[in-house]
């Protein structure tokens, strides 16, 4: 315990605003004094605040003056920490009454027993939580309990840190880590809002493949990317946060890369996905999730404004409200053309110019016909099978480990995603064997935010294994 601290008037620890003192002697004469100066200011929002202490100390072995190393003589209002939701103080002023010191100040700052009793708790984390209290751990509600038990939920959580450590000290080919726009979230939140892609009917499943012949003796490269074959014409994705939108988004993105494509850089839009989740509504559920070829067939057949014209509404994890109504309507002008009857629903932006497409087509699973399309006409659209793993992805090539193989049934989760493909490589592994993978960009500004346990960001471009090891399910789009 430290030695006890005490100002003394006059004395040689005055004239300064943190003290540290033997003796105590005059200590209710300056409470006095102080009292009084406090009486001509008036009655302040400090000494109307209800005590902090009323029903014992909460938190009685929490470090506040003592980690601050603060003590403040007479009345500092901003001599204050944090405390529990309100705030405490570390000056003389405090120990009053009405009292509001941090719990602390008693022993570190005057070497006294505190004047109120402890509140029991219970220990988790290193910390002291009140009796009665409820807390949130990552996705688990946690509540302290009257004889000092820390009970929690047991919802497995999107953010799994025993998976993430499991995943890093495996031999499975990539990095795990903790992504902060996660945190907080069930596994189950995770599969329902960030993905959003129906599964294909069985008719779309079994359309009619467009096959890319390969020229006799035609090698394709070993790595590619198509922004580099077309720079300025691929654009970077855009986040859809918590809307289970990933069928348009990933439509959207890929039609913005081919119309840039095809028409030689003349028209380079970014395409709006609320377009499609607001006004597709045929078969399909918004930021509920939705079918692809009925994105496309919109497309085509209705077109759809730029992102900047109709941006993204950012509607999350709202399943009991009604979706945003359709603000962009089109009208037919001949020829298969079509006009906006509408303004942009962004009024800074004046161009609402309809973007159409050609029909979508299905390619075959030989990955050299894929490649050879994506080469010569852009990115492609896939679909993919997410299990609970994939929202740890750091970095290196994903493909779904087995590490929830021995835990519960409700710690295995999965869903179908669709994504953007835009090029492929291949990685020499320690053994001598070949690893090929797609390259599939992530949304840039999706996981930034400050978040526990060391948070990243998401990569620029995650890499997912060729179909043969089981990532892409198809059909891919064109």
């Amino acid at each position: 315990m430290p030695p006890p601290r005490f100002l003394v008037l006059g004395g040689p620890c005055a004239g300064g605003t943190m003290w540290r003192c033997p003796s105590g002697l005059l200590l209710l004469l300056l409470l006095a004094g102080q009292g009084a100066l406090g009486a001509r200011r008036g009655r302040w929002r400090r000494e109307l605040a209800p005590g902090l202490h009323l029903r014992g100390i909460r938190d009685a072995g929490g470090r506040y003056c003592q980690e601050q190393d603060m003590c403040c003589r007479g009345r500092a209002d901003d001599c204050a920490l944090p405390y529990l939701g309100a705030t405490c103080y570390c000056d003389l002023f405090c120990n009053r009454t009405v009292s509001d010191c941090c719990p602390d100040f008693w022993d570190f700052c005057l070497g006294v027993p505190p004047p109120f009793p402890p509140i029991q708790g219970c220990e988790h984390g290193g910390r002291i939580y009140p009796v009665f209290g409820t807390y949130w751990d990552n996705c688990n509600r946690c509540t302290c309990q009257e004889k000092g038990q820390w009970e929690c939920d047991q919802e497995p959580c999107l953010v799994d840190l025993d998976m993430i450590n499991a995943i890093n000290q495996g031999n499975y080919g990539w990095q795990a880590g903790n992504h902060s726009a996660f945190w907080g979230m069930t596994l189950d939140e995770g599969i329902r809002y960030r993905l959003g892609t129906i599964r294909p009917s069985s008719s779309v499943m079994n359309m009619n493949e467009i096959y890319t012949v390969l020229n006799p003796g035609e090698v394709l490269p070993a790595a590619f990317e198509a922004s580099e074959k077309w720079p300025n014409l691929i654009h970077e994705p855009l986040d859809q946060g918590n809307c289970a939108g990933s069928w348009a988004f990933s439509t959207a993105a890929v039609a913005s890369d081919r119309v840039s494509i095809h028409s030689l850089g003349h028209m380079t839009p970014v395409l709006s996905p609320q377009n499609l989740l607001s006004c597709d509504t045929h078969h399909q559920q918004g930021c509920r999730g939705g079918r692809l070829d009925g994105a496309w067939w919109f497309l085509r057949r209705r077109g759809v404004v730029s992102d900047h014209c109709y941006p993204f509404s950012g509607r999350e994890r709202d399943e009991a409200g009604p979706a945003p109504p359709c603000m962009m309507h089109s009208r037919a002008m001949g020829r298969g053309k079509r006009q906006a009857t509408a303004r942009c629903p962004n009024s800074h932006v004046h161009a609402n110019d309809i973007y159409q497409v050609t029909p979508a087509y299905r390619l075959g699973s030989n990955e050299q016909e894929i490649m050879k399309e994506l080469m010569e006409n852009g990115p492609v659209q896939a679909l993919m099978e997410v299990h609970e793993d994939f929202f740890l992805y750091q970095g290196g090539i994903y493909s779904h480990t087995p590490v929830s193989l021995s835990r519960p049934e409700q710690y295995r989760r999965h869903g179908t995603h669709s994504v953007k493909i835009t090029g492929w490589g291949e990685e020499r592994l320690p053994d001598g064997r070949t690893l090929k993978y797609w390259v599939s960009p992530a949304a840039p500004d999706c996981c930034l935010s400050p978040a526990p346990s060391s948070p990243s960001p998401l990569p620029s471009s995650p890499r997912f294994l060729f179909p043969d090891r089981g990532q892409l399910m198809g059909p891919l789009l064109g």
